[in-house]
């Protein structure tokens, strides 16, 4: 990008631009011509199917007329059919300024928005993020070339719109996963971070992937296979500023928030709080273990050999071994199920009922007459 620089259109450098009626088969043509009069062309291509837009450097009056005859004459064209259309520089360096004073309101309200609805320091984090995404785009435009267009300032400003919702939308979830660390001093604010990450990974890559397929198709199949010229700026600065802002906000703007809270003596109290309370955990664990105390669940699966006494020391076994129970337990009580169980002759003994039948007291019993006995 400081190399080789941008390749500014009449828009913003000035310039002049000449609408000739004729197909790609005249493209060549037309642009030799151009050049054989003259002038510095920039830039040819067709526009609408049946018509070629062919933009140069600045022209005098005599140059744009020597221009436009020999356009004409190579088109196979009269001069009247060509529309001429002549910028100023001024007006170009006007339009820059403009785009600029823009690019910078942008910025600011987004540090307002940024540090009233979360705080200042992740407001700074999704700057340099934003601005990381800008430099990637504009990078990218350069080594490839293309001219920078209106087109490519409004393509600017849409990926910096996506860039900033997918950084709110993890952000969102940081401040979630934060409310309240200072005194439950479960995990540091770097843990509970990278937790909202892991939380808004998929979302924001499946966000992400949806987004660039159509833009993917708009720059590959519109300006690649098709030849749609007056799409490429606006196809290349989406793809590239969409791909950045996508990896920016889950891989760089919640690392540098997190990296500018760690500083906070209160983030450094908690850590070591949350530090503190690890280790006291662990040394517990290991006194146990050395000790031979009592674990929360041992199981009772070991290896051929291994003493029983961890089983025994635990408060629950999970007994998993089936060489060690009896297949066969011996009981000295006979266990009958109701459909078993029968009342015996002659006794006044009251049998347990069938499932589901009405039990009978003894005094209702029907004799074997069928009459009752007062």
């Amino acid at each position: 990008m400081l190399i080789s620089g941008f390749n500014f259109g009449i828009e913003f450098a000035g310039g002049n631009s000449f609408r000739v009626p004729g197909t790609s088969a005249e493209l060549t043509a037309v642009q030799t011509a151009a050049e054989n009069a003259g002038a510095a062309v920039s830039s040819a291509q067709v526009v609408g199917g049946n018509e070629i837009l062919l933009r140069t450097g600045q022209l005098s009056n005599n140059q744009e007329t020597a221009v436009i005859d020999a356009v004409a004459n190579a088109a196979g064209v009269r001069p009247n059919e060509i529309s001429p259309q002549a910028v100023s520089a001024a007006w170009g360096q006007d339009i820059t300024n403009q785009a600029l004073i823009a690019l910078v309101v942008f910025l600011v309200a987004v540090v307002l928005f940024l540090a009233v609805r979360f705080q200042p320091k992740l407001a700074a984090a999704a700057i340099i993020a934003l601005l990381h995404d800008l430099l990637v785009t504009a990078g990218v435009y350069s080594l490839v070339g293309f001219e920078v267009t209106p087109s490519t300032v409004i393509g600017l400003l849409t990926i910096l719109g996506f860039s900033l919702y997918d950084t709110v939308v993890v952000f969102d979830k940081v401040d979630e996963n934060t409310k309240g660390l200072s005194s439950s001093a479960r995990m540091t604010w770097g843990e509970a971070a990278n937790l909202a990450v892991n939380q808004t990974l998929m979302r924001s890559i499946n966000t992400s992937i949806i987004a660039l397929l159509p833009v993917a198709g708009l720059l590959f199949v519109g300006a690649g296979l098709l030849g749609v010229g007056t799409l490429k700026d606006l196809a290349l600065v989406l793809f590239v500023g969409l791909a950045a802002g996508a990896y920016s906000s889950i891989f760089l703007a919640t690392p540098i928030a997190a990296d500018l809270k760690e500083r906070e003596p209160e983030q450094v109290q908690l850590r070591k709080r949350v530090l503190a309370r690890r280790s006291a955990a662990a040394r517990q664990a290991h006194a146990r273990a050395a000790s031979g105390g009592p674990t929360t669940v041992a199981s009772a699966r070991r290896a051929g050999g291994a003493p029983r006494a961890a089983a025994r020391n635990s408060s629950v076994a999970v007994a998993d071994r089936e060489d060690g129970l009896p297949g066969r337990v011996e009981a000295d009580v006979v266990i009958e199920s109701p459909s078993t169980v029968r009342p015996e002759p002659g006794s006044g003994a009251t049998a347990a009922p069938r499932p589901g039948a009405k039990p009978q007291r003894p005094g209702n019993r029907k004799s074997s007459g069928g009459k009752r006995r007062r």
